[in-house]
């Protein structure tokens, strides 16, 4: 089976490195924006009418949800991985399987999971040390994100296929769409409806259903190539076994990670309603900062994918020199704007009157700010292992991240209180950069031995 004209796959195996990284990134950034622009509007609205309480409703549940949505959400990517690598050795049959297997196997995983932490997400809460001052809103908010697990993980498994095949494009439309019908559903449901922080919830999950079954119902009909014919429709033991290794292993890494944000959240959920919105407040802005850094990321990773399977280490070698170089940079603008505004832009979230929320805010980003280019490194090293298929070794860095956090939160936070929250990710950052570089000489070692 060959190339079909007219298809919006993308090759990345000839061109000049940095503009195909930089073209494909740009989409991708612009996604991640609006992604992140669901939990602003989210945020802003609930912070600036419903108060802080409900803001801290909405943001004590952040690190569980980055763990419960990061795992599902990094199965759908290393799923991609395998999808990626065939494409870029043009073989396309194993592709489509990869495709259909990596479907079915989506589908069970998202409702499995959506089940499990509905059931227990009162205990979850609890877990995280919520008081019950907002703990009925947190609970609200949460419920209805678990229960949307199935259509997050509809649009993240169709973009992750239609990326790894070089389109960074038509997801971002998509989720622009949805990105916009998000914002007049908070309004609606919060507003109008008096559905409280459950409608904030409740908007962002539908917005996520509409961006799905657009990437769904533009594959069907435009996408040849992601076509899958009777011939590739079975799962088998050795599809599912390397799927699932990439895909398990890339979940284990983000929710690994996670633990520790948990672990640091539930430090910082202790400490009261002020620091929890201001934490909250600044989380968002964190996020916002960061979604270069995940572009960047994934365009290097699907780069190094697709050449992976091409065999082409000169390439690979490019393609991480270069994707370090714009990470850096980047890092240093992220800086300027979180030390120097870091203030200005939490007043997007609390009310100008709340200054003691404001100042724990700002606190938080003025110090995360300095740490941000290493911060490149590591998220464009680790994505980049992971696009070669080492996901077992971004796994270890996540685990050092893990413990970094967990050590500042339980043996610091009781003596400094929040200033040791507000030095919790630096240390971690610092801790898997460290780790990571060595893994990424010996990984590219080990690559090139197969590639002789």
């Amino acid at each position: 089976m060959g190339f079909k004209k007219g298809n919006m796959q993308k090759s990345m195996i000839e061109g000049n490195t940095l503009k195909l990284i930089l073209n494909f990134s740009i989409p991708l950034l612009l996604g991640n924006l609006f992604q992140q622009f669901y939990n602003v509007v989210d945020a802003a609205i609930v912070g600036q009418t419903l108060g802080s309480k409900a803001l801290a409703a909405v943001g004590a549940s952040s690190s569980v949800q980055f763990l419960i949505l990061g795992f599902c959400m990094g199965i759908c990517q290393g799923f991609a991985i395998m999808v990626s690598q065939s494409y870029g050795a043009k073989r396309l049959d194993e592709m489509q399987t990869y495709i259909y297997a990596g479907a079915v196997w989506t589908a069970i995983t998202a409702f499995v999971i959506s089940i499990l932490v509905v059931v227990f997400c009162a205990d979850i809460l609890h877990i995280l040390q919520v008081n019950d001052e907002i703990f009925n809103d947190a609970y609200a908010y949460l419920v209805v994100i678990f229960a949307g697990i199935p259509f997050t993980l509809l649009y993240n498994y169709l973009s992750a296929i239609l990326r790894a095949i070089g389109d960074s494009k038509t997801p971002f439309f998509f989720l622009a769409f949805s990105a916009v019908l998000n914002i007049g559903l908070d309004f609606f449901c919060i507003l109008v409806l008096k559905w409280g922080c459950a409608g904030a919830a409740i908007a962002t999950i539908f917005a996520q259903a509409v961006s799905g079954i657009l990437c769904l119902l533009l594959i069907a009909f435009k996408v040849n190539v992601l076509h899958v014919p009777k011939s590739s429709r079975y799962v088998d033991k050795k599809h599912s076994v390397k799927l699932l290794a990439m895909g398990v292993l890339m979940g284990l890494q983000f929710s690994i990670t996670a633990i520790g944000s948990m672990v640091m959240q539930s430090a910082n959920n202790a400490l009261g309603t002020i620091y929890v919105s201001g934490f909250t407040a600044g989380m968002r802005i964190k996020s916002l900062m960061m979604c270069p850094f995940d572009a960047l990321g994934a365009a290097v990773s699907t780069f190094l994918s697709q050449n992976y399977g091409a065999c082409k280490l000169e390439r690979i070698h490019d393609g991480y020199r270069k994707g370090v170089m714009v990470s850096i940079l980047y890092g240093v603008f992220a800086c300027v704007v979180m030390v120097f505004f870091g203030r200005i832009l939490s007043k997007m979230f609390v009310s100008a009157n709340e200054s003691q929320v404001l100042n724990a805010s700002a606190l938080y980003l003025r110090r995360m700010g300095y740490f941000y280019p290493i911060l490149g490194i590591l998220i464009t090293t680790r994505m980049s292992v992971q696009g070669l298929g080492y996901s077992a070794r971004a796994m270890l860095a996540g685990f050092v991240e893990m413990i970094a956090r967990c050590i500042v939160a339980l043996c610091f936070v009781p003596i400094f209180k929040y200033n040791a929250i507000t030095w919790a990710d630096q240390t971690a950052w610092v801790a898997a950069t460290l780790v990571l570089i060595p893994l990424w000489i010996s990984t590219m070692r080990m690559v090139q031995k197969k590639m002789c």
